[in-house]
């Protein structure tokens, strides 16, 4: 980064538009101007350079003459940077003025708590999935279920394994659903041995969901997991509406009723082997 760019950037931190800077260092650098030569200079136009001279006047950093044609001035930069600062405590007294106003206002009015507005999100891809799952379970306080592929729980065991086990341990239930295959033994086995209550839904290809707290829910539209990676598209329906987290919790209890517990299933496999290559 030049000076100049470094110049301007130290000036928008002042509260001063991109604009604002190069305008202000130009007059700073060169010296008084009129409009036409600021804006043939700044490759701009004459109506949009009387716009930020005019905002610079007011932030008392350009000072513009009396005789005409108007001639516009920067003011030295201790002085501008002194106008600035003073310009931001002037607006916090008055945010804080307003803010006690509010208060005093939010008292003696009703409004709808927050958590009665329920919320709505597409999630497109796992590593988005990954990073609303994380907070969610460590929020999560007494119930936990899920149907998932088989595929999931290995990314699970990559990237949340270690939050479950943190959120069974302060004793939330934790039920899990998934078909069970041969290859996928030793993932379940990692599942129960932090405390997964897992059970086995034998070819099952249906909806993937999970439910918190009877509230917060998200519903699988498309989740073609191919290999596990946190780039895989996905396209997944995140709700904290208790009656949509209802919906989904009465069908994953019609579907606990069909399973068997996966410490059946993993001996059933273990008995066949492996399948043929």
């Amino acid at each position: 980064m030049d000076d100049e760019a470094e110049f301007v950037t130290r000036l928008i931190g002042f509260g001063l538009s991109e604009k604002e800077a190069q305008t202000y260092l130009y007059l700073l650098k060169y010296g008084p101007k009129t409009p036409s030569p600021l804006a043939k200079s700044l490759k701009t136009y004459r109506e949009d350079v009387h716009r930020t001279l005019t905002s610079l006047i007011e932030k008392g950093m350009v000072r513009p003459s009396l005789d005409a044609p108007t001639i516009y001035a920067a003011v030295d930069l201790d002085t501008a940077i002194d106008s600035a600062v003073k310009k931001h405590e002037s607006e916090l007294r008055e945010m804080e003025v307003r803010k006690q106003e509010l208060h005093e206002l939010s008292e003696r009015q009703r409004f709808r708590p927050s958590d009665e507005v329920s919320t709505f999100k597409i999630v497109k891809s796992m590593k988005e999935l990954i990073s609303i799952s994380v907070p969610v379970a460590a929020a999560c306080q007494n119930e936990f279920v899920i149907v998932t592929p088989e595929e999931m729980i290995g990314i699970a065991s990559l990237f949340v394994l270690d939050e479950v086990e943190k959120m069974i341990g302060r004793g939330v239930s934790f039920r899990m659903l998934t078909d069970i295959s041969y290859s996928g033994i030793e993932l379940i086995k990692e599942a129960l041995q932090v405390g997964e209550e897992v059970r086995h839904l034998h070819e099952y290809h249906g909806v993937y969901l999970a439910v918190l707290d009877r509230k917060t829910c998200w519903h699988g539209i498309n989740m073609d997991i191919k290999h596990i990676s946190l780039n895989q598209p996905v396209a997944v329906l995140f709700t904290d509406d208790p009656n949509y987290a209802q919906y989904l919790l009465a069908t994953f209890e019609m579907l606990w009723k069909q399973s068997i517990p996966a410490e059946q299933r993993i001996e059933e496999l273990q008995k066949q082997g492996p399948p043929p290559v």
